[in-house]
This record gives structure tokens, C-alpha cells and sequence, in this order.
């Protein structure tokens, strides 16, 4: 039961054709066995499930007295029918008078008037054995696993990292507003640039719309032309003109035509307000951009990670293994590599746990989590019986539905120094479907030694070749294992019994 398998419709009683033809009575004279084989081969006909696809005449469906051409091999209908589960019974054949119709055409506007008065009759009718066993084929046909891993599923990360979890319905948006620096650097560039502009415009319109206030209240705007009136704000005639005198205060621009004077003390308030805002503005935003910019996430663009994981063995343990690499000469300080399992299950109680994490172990007991990322390196995880791949096998492998999630972390070279506090942490991720691992394979080399160094081609860094590798799981090859030194011991207890020397009898 797992979170990526699609749920099973509610509604059952879609499945069907519309309209029916009415039951022919039953000859009188006919046997009680006869009639309950006519009557189970009817009920067979009205539960047989419709198809979900058109005929290729008409929009509608099949017609009642059009001919029908058979089905080719590659129709939908062959396919169908190849697909089904041998314990399935196969469908009964239609009627030909019945007319076919499509899923999205099963509502009342859609179906014809003769059918409408029997769709309430229908779905008040409570479904046959045979009904319920048919569409039950139907919904396991549907939820096959080796076919919905063709299918393309959602993934919980996306291969170039990217976490496909949405946020909704957040009620308490205030503490948004407590942690207001992080919020705006999350913006994305458009909208941070929008709020950038908008800090700057906002104050210089409140502020001009104040100076020009103050302005027309002392009557400076109507004694522009007075030398002997002692105005509180120098050549300030309209709201432009206190427009321009806030944002060159702001700026502290000062071109000298426009001033704020000594007759009155609420202008050098203002002025002086306004010059504290200013500075606040300008640590707030240039600090912000400073982090926008300076945020590591695009470094992640040149860790790379292989597209496919294998399975083979390795030093005689069954080892599942993928590749990273970095693209750059500035490497990344102090990289530790972890991975996570994505996988839902049910307990024992019933408990059903969407997207369950667990933790693989990369080597975090013995240190090989912490690398130096200098060359492209195979990270390796041992399968054995503290793994939850312990009893996969190549066969259940392509049954199950699960998704490992790969992160990788560093200090960028270019911002860190020898305290590696001061480091701007990089993280990169991707993530493995089952359909991305392959069994029985492994990676080929990369590295040469040319000119007196180390030559990396990444050309081959997605290369793989096929080993020799048991099907089996890492469990079975063990309980094989054990198998054999039991006999092998078993064996050598019995030929040192038999070449033990007799014992001769004393005088």
C-alpha cells in the first residue's frame, strides 16, 4: 500500500454500458439449472466492465447496425486483453444492440434519453459476485506495479533536486512576518527586486508628500517670488518640487536649489528622521541583495550526480553504489554525503505511513560519508541485514515502489577560511526511482594517468558495464553461504573420522 499507487475509483457503478436491452423471459419449460446459467450469463453481460476509448467512426461510441472492424494487434483492446491475470474470467461479449460510451460521458447531460431513466435504477442495484470480481481484475490490472513503473510517477525530489512538497493552507502567516530578513531573501528575484524599489519609492513619496504639506501650511508655496518672507523650506512650489527635495535628502544628493531652513524646527525633525530611515533602508536592502547574491545554491549546479544506480558485489557483499563528481578546481571543503529512503508501508496494526523516511548507511561508522571530493567518487552502501534492501532481489525489484534521496553537503572553497564557521554551506541533492537502478551492473573508470597527473574524462562518468551478479537477495546469498560452510564442516568432521588411524589393541 503504497503512496504512489493510484486510489481506486468510488464510484463502481460507472463500469457498464448504457442503455441495456430488456431480459427475455425464461421459456416455461426450460430446466432450473438452464435458467440459473442464463441468469448468471445475463449478469455476466451487465458487469462487464465498458471500455475507456473511442471508436474510431464516431465521437459516440458504437452504433447499433454499423459493421465493426476486429481489432488489430496493437489496439487497445489486444492490449487489454493481454494484460488480464489468468484467474480473471474473460469478459463477456457485448450486445449489439447496446451503445458504448465513454467515462467523461457518463453524466446526465451527455447520456441519451432513453438511458436516463435507467441510470438511477442501476446504481441503486447492488453489484453480483461476478460484477465485483471483474472489476476487481480491473482495478489489479490498473495497479500493477511492473506497469505503473513505466508510468511516470510524481517524484518526492526531482533529479535536479527540487522538492515536489507544496504548502498549503497556512493559517498562522505571521511568523513569516517575525523572521522578515530570511523572507525576503527567499523571494524570488523578481519579487525582490520589486520590494527593493518599492522600500525606496515609498519613502520618498511619504516624505515628499510631508515636505510639501509642511510647505503649504507655513505659506511658502504662495511666496515663492517674496525676498522678504523667511520660508521653513526653500523653492518648494508644488508636490514635485518636494519630491525632488526628499529624494535628495535621501540620497544626499544637494544640488542646492532646493533646502530645508533654520526658521522652523518640524523641518529639521523631518530631515532628520528622514536621513535615520534612509540609513536603515539602505543596511537592510543592500544586505539583503549582498545574500541573494553571495548564496551558494547555484554551486550546486556543478556537483554532479550519476543517473543511474547498480547493484553488484563488491569485496563479496551485495552493494547497491552511485557516482558524484565536481566540476570545478575550487573544491568543497569538509563534503559529507548522507541518503534517505522514501518509502510508505503499513504496520502490523494497521497504521498506514505515507512516505516513511529511513536513513542508508553510507559508511557514517567508519568515515567514508566524509569525502575528499578532489576526483569523481563511487559512494557505496553494503546491503546487509541493518539495510532495508536486505531481502530485495532482482525479481521483487522491479515490484516495489520506493525512491532514495541523495544530499550532499560542503563548505564552498571561496568562502570559507581555516575557521570553517565562516563557510557558506552548499547542499546538492538528487534522487533514485527504482526504475533508475540496475542490477548486475557497474561503473566504469574515469581516470588515466597522463603527462605526469591524473586525467578525469567525464565523458564516461555515466558509463556502466554489465558484471556477473546473482539474482538473488543479499539475504538468500547469505543463508547460502552459511549453508555451505555447514556442509563443508560437516564434510571435513566426516574424513577426519574416517582417515583417523585404528587404534591397536594392547598385549
Amino acid at each position: 500500500m503504497l503512496a504512489y499507487l493510484p486510489r481506486p475509483p468510488a464510484d463502481t457503478s460507472r463500469y457498464g454500458t448504457f442503455p441495456q436491452k430488456a431480459d427475455l423471459p425464461a421459456p416455461p419449460v426450460a430446466p432450473v439449472e438452464d435458467g440459473r446459467q442464463q441468469a448468471a450469463a445475463t449478469t455476466a453481460k451487465r458487469s462487464a466492465p465498458m471500455p475507456n476509448y473511442l471508436s474510431a467512426a464516431r465521437r459516440g461510441g458504437f452504433v447499433p447496425g454499423e459493421p465493426s472492424l476486429p481489432p488489430s494487434r496493437g489496439s487497445l483492446a489486444t492490449q487489454h486483453q493481454r494484460g488480464r491475470p489468468s484467474w480473471c474470467p474473460p469478459p463477456a461479449p457485448q450486445e449489439g444492440g447496446a451503445r458504448f460510451y465513454p467515462l467523461h460521458a457518463l453524466s446526465v447531460a451527455n447520456i441519451p434519453n432513453a438511458a436516463r431513466g435507467k441510470t438511477s435504477a442501476r446504481s441503486s442495484t447492488v453489484p453480483t459476485p461476478e460484477g465485483l470480481q471483474s472489476r476487481r481484475c480491473k482495478l489489479l490490472e490498473e495497479d500493477n506495479p511492473v506497469q505503473a513503473g513505466k508510468r511516470q510517477r510524481q517524484r518526492y525530489v526531482t533529479k535536479v533536486g527540487k522538492c515536489q512538497v507544496n504548502l498549503g493552507n497556512i493559517q498562522d502567516k505571521k511568523r513569516f512576518l517575525s523572521d522578515i530578513f530570511t523572507t525576503i531573501v527567499d523571494l524570488k528575484y523578481r519579487w525582490f527586486l520589486f520590494v527593493f524599489m518599492m522600500c525606496y519609492i515609498l519613502t520618498w513619496v511619504v516624505f515628499g508628500i510631508i515636505y510639501f504639506f509642511d510647505a503649504w501650511v507655513r505659506g511658502d508655496v504662495g511666496h515663492q517670488d517674496d525676498p522678504e518672507w523667511r520660508a521653513c523650506i526653500e523653492n518648494v512650489d508644488s508636490f514635485i518640487s518636494a519630491l525632488l527635495l526628499s529624494v535628495e535628502s535621501q540620497r544626499t544628493i544637494g544640488y542646492g536649489t532646493r533646502m530645508v531652513t533654520a526658521n522652523c524646527a518640524e523641518g529639521v525633525i523631518l530631515l532628520m528622521a528622514q536621513s535615520i530611515i534612509g540609513s536603515m533602508i539602505d543596511a537592510m536592502m543592500v544586505g539583503c541583495m549582498f545574500v541573494k547574491i553571495s548564496r551558494p545554491k547555484k554551486r550546486a549546479q556543478t556537483l554532479i550526480f550519476s543517473k543511474n544506480c547498480v547493484i553488484s558485489r563488491r569485496d563479496e557483499k551485495l552493494c547497491l553504489m552511485f557516482r558524484v563528481g565536481d566540476l570545478r578546481e575550487s573544491h568543497m571543503v569538509d563534503a559529507k554525503i548522507r541518503a534517505k529512503l522514501i518509502k510508505s508501508r503499513q504496520t502490523a496494526e494497521g497504521e498506514f505511513i505515507p512516505l516513511e523516511q529511513s536513513e542508508l548507511n553510507l559508511g557514517y561508522d567508519t568515515g567514508e560519508d566524509r569525502l575528499f571530493l578532489v576526483e569523481p567518487q563511487i559512494i557505496c552502501h553494503v546491503i546487509n541485514h541493518h539495510s532495508p534492501f536486505w531481502d530485495m532481489s532482482a525479481e521483487s525489484l522491479r515490484r516495489e515502489q520506493f525512491e532514495i534521496i541523495i544530499i550532499l553537503e560542503g563548505i564552498v572553497e571561496a568562502t570559507g577560511n581555516c575557521c570553517l564557521a565562516a563557510g557558506m554551506t552548499c547542499q546538492a541533492r538528487t534522487s533514485y526511482t527504482e526504475d533508475e537502478i540496475l542490477w548486475g551492473y557497474r561503473f566504469e573508470p574515469c581516470m588515466s594517468l597522463e603527462k605526469g597527473a591524473f586525467r578525469v574524462d567525464y565523458s564516461r562518468f555515466e558509463m556502466t558495464f554489465e558484471v556477473q551478479t546473482p539474482a538473488a537477495s543479499a539475504k538468500e546469498l547469505q543463508e547460502l553461504r552459511e549453508l555451505e560452510q555447514q556442509e563443508h564442516s560437516t564434510l571435513s568432521l566426516y574424513w577426519d573420522h574416517l582417515l583417523q588411524p585404528c587404534a591397536l589393541p594392547g598385549p
